[in-house]
């Protein structure tokens, strides 16, 4: 097989299910060898299986630097080096700073932010050998706020600029970082949001074009996986998301806020009701090790 990332070795993060496990796919059919890192053994291993003995899978949670360490040595022990790696991994907690559970908002920006920059650290000696391409997973989400995701919103902010600030740094060893920026995909995080949170459907059906339309996960992972092959600085998911990053200011300006808030007042409360009937901080399909149970439910 010839293209861009024949023979190439790709780190995928949160590689069990969504967003990961398909562009672990879709990188392997376009010829690269794919390491699979997460939280779901059993996801991992089936999913290595049905892609064949090139891959390889290693369980590893992305708040932990010695995982991550193990799993990246594992990789180049495995397959040889590391060309590429998809920071990926993440989780959106339920409920807002001030009727959530804290620890649950400080877990999202630990997997979110935190996981990524340690994924980073753990595989970029590796990624600089081969003068290689770092793909740090934010969101759309970090151009707007969004209520009741306060904790995502910032996790995902901060992940833009620490793929800008890594830029910088790594320019000079020939390796190239790209930011990926998706909307709401098809993914069991949003699903499982929609079937907790009624207010939360709801706003996103309201929600204008291009931010509230739903992605399939198989689009989204061909669009990290061209930015792969292309190294690319912005990826974003649906292209149209460029345009919401291109008038940010106005996102944020006070009159835009304004308006917002007469909408929040009403669906705040809702959604604060809302997660406390649930009983849980996260969703139905969150790995291990990330569910909380708020402290008032």
């Amino acid at each position: 097989m010839t293209g861009p990332l024949a023979g190439r070795v790709v780190l995928v993060t949160g590689a069990a299910r969504g967003i990961g496990a398909r562009t672990a796919r879709t990188a392997a059919a376009r010829g690269a060898r794919v390491a699979l890192v997460g939280l779901e053994p059993d996801r991992l291993a089936a999913l290595a299986a049905e892609l064949g003995d090139r891959h390889a899978w290693f369980e590893a949670d992305v708040t932990d630097q010695a995982d991550l360490v193990r799993a990246t040595a594992g990789t180049v022990a495995a397959l040889g080096g590391i060309d590429a790696v998809v920071a990926n991994a993440g989780v959106a907690n339920r409920g807002t700073v001030a009727a959530g559970d804290v620890e649950a908002s400080v877990r999202t920006i630990e997997v979110n932010l935190i996981g990524v920059l340690r994924t980073v650290a753990a595989t970029v000696g590796h990624v600089i050998e081969r003068r290689g391409y770092l793909l740090l997973v934010s969101s759309a989400a970090a151009y707007a706020g969004v209520p009741g995701l306060a904790a995502y919103c910032a996790a995902k902010a901060g992940v833009e600029q620490l793929g800008n600030a890594l830029r910088l740094e790594l320019a000079h060893h020939g390796v190239r970082v790209g930011t990926a920026h998706p909307a709401w995909v098809d993914t069991d995080l949003v699903r499982d949001a929609k079937e907790d949170l009624p207010s939360f459907r709801l706003a996103l059906d309201r929600l204008p074009w291009p931010v509230g339309s739903t992605t399939s996960v198989e689009a989204c992972a061909d669009a990290l996986v061209r930015g792969i092959e292309r190294r690319r600085r912005r990826i974003y998911v649906p292209r149209a998301v460029g345009l919401l990053q291109a008038t940010r200011t106005v996102a944020g300006s006070p009159p835009a806020e304004w308006l917002l808030s007469r909408g929040a007042r009403r669906s705040v409360p809702e959604l604060e009701a809302q997660v406390r009937s649930l009983g849980r901080a996260f969703g139905r399909h969150t790995a291990p090790g990330s569910d909380r149970t708020p402290p008032d439910a």
